[in-house]
C-alpha cells in the first residue's frame, strides 16, 4: 500500500506501460485517473480497477491539445480533490530516419511525446505547487539517452523529455515536486509489434534482434510499471532529476 490514498493521473493509460501503471498503483492503494483516445478500452480499464476496490475514472483526451489537459486536470479534481502524482506516459512513434519522417509525422511525434509532456505537467503543477507536494514521472526511452536507428523524430522527442524533467527538477524542487523519468527499452507493448510491421520485419526476426540486449529479452509492461511505482512513492524521495532506464542492459551494450 505505498500509494494508499493518494491521487494519480496517468495519460495512456489505456494499454501497455499505462494500463500495467495504472493497475499496480491501485494494487498499492491510489485512486487513478486515466486518459487516452480510446473510450472503450479506457473504461475497460476503469471496470478492472474497480474490482480491485479503487476508484477510477477515465477521460478521453488528446495529450497534444492544451483544453484537452486542462480538461483532464479539472476532471481529475472534481473527482478526487487533488493530484498526488502525475504519470506522463501517452507517446507515438514512426520508425524512420530524417529523409524518411514527413514533416506530418515528425509534428505528430514531437507534440505528443514533448508538447503532451510539457502541457500536462504545466496543467498539474498548478495544484501541485498549492498543495506543496506532487511527484511528475515522465516516460521517456532509453532512446533519448543514446540513439537509436530510425527514430529521428523519437529520439528527438525523448531526449527532449529527459532534459525537460531535469530542468522541471530544478524549477520545481524548494516547492515540494520532485520529476523523474523512466527510460524503458524494448517492451511488450502493442507499440512493438505495430514498430516491426512498420519496418517490414517479421516478428520472430524483430525479437531475435532484441535478444542481443544482455539480459537476452524484451521487458514486460509490469517491469516497468514497478519502476515508474519505485518513483512515485516515498522509497524514492531523495531522487529528483533522474532519468531511470529499465532496458535489459540495451543502453549498457
Amino acid at each position: 500500500m505505498r500509494l494508499k490514498n493518494r491521487v494519480a493521473l496517468i495519460t495512456g493509460g489505456t494499454s501497455g506501460i499505462g494500463e500495467a501503471t495504472a493497475l499496480l498503483f491501485a494494487r498499492e492503494g491510489a485512486r487513478v485517473a486515466i486518459t487516452g483516445r480510446n473510450e472503450e478500452r479506457g473504461l475497460g480499464v476503469v471496470e478492472r480497477i474497480k474490482q480491485l476496490g479503487r476508484d477510477a475514472i477515465f477521460m478521453r483526451a488528446d495529450v497534444s491539445r492544451a483544453e484537452d489537459c486542462e480538461r483532464a486536470v479539472d476532471a481529475t479534481l472534481r473527482a478526487f480533490g487533488r493530484i498526488d502524482i502525475l504519470f506522463n506516459n501517452a507517446g507515438v512513434f514512426y520508425p524512420q530516419t530524417a529523409m524518411e519522417c514527413s514533416e506530418r509525422e515528425w509534428d505528430e511525434q514531437i507534440d505528443v511525446n514533448l508538447k503532451g509532456t510539457f502541457l500536462m505537467s504545466k496543467c498539474a503543477l498548478t495544484t501541485m505547487i498549492a498543495q506543496g507536494h506532487g511527484v511528475i514521472v515522465n516516460n521517456a526511452s532509453g532512446w533519448g539517452i543514446v540513439g537509436g536507428d530510425h527514430a529521428v523524430a523519437y529520439c528527438a522527442s525523448k531526449g527532449g523529455v529527459v532534459l525537460m524533467t531535469k530542468a522541471m527538477a530544478i524549477d520545481h524542487g524548494a516547492q515540494g515536486i520532485r520529476v523523474n523519468c523512466v527510460c524503458p527499452g524494448d517492451v511488450e507493448t502493442p507499440m512493438l509489434p505495430a514498430d516491426a510491421k512498420m519496418r517490414g520485419l517479421k516478428w520472430e526476426d524483430y525479437i531475435a534482434g532484441c535478444a542481443s540486449r544482455p539480459l537476452g529479452r524484451v521487458g514486460t509492461a509490469e517491469e516497468i510499471a514497478k519502476a515508474v511505482l519505485f518513483l512515485a512513492c516515498d522509497d524514492s524521495s531523495f531522487m529528483t532529476g533522474a532519468a531511470l532506464v529499465v532496458d535489459g542492459g540495451g543502453t549498457a551494450d
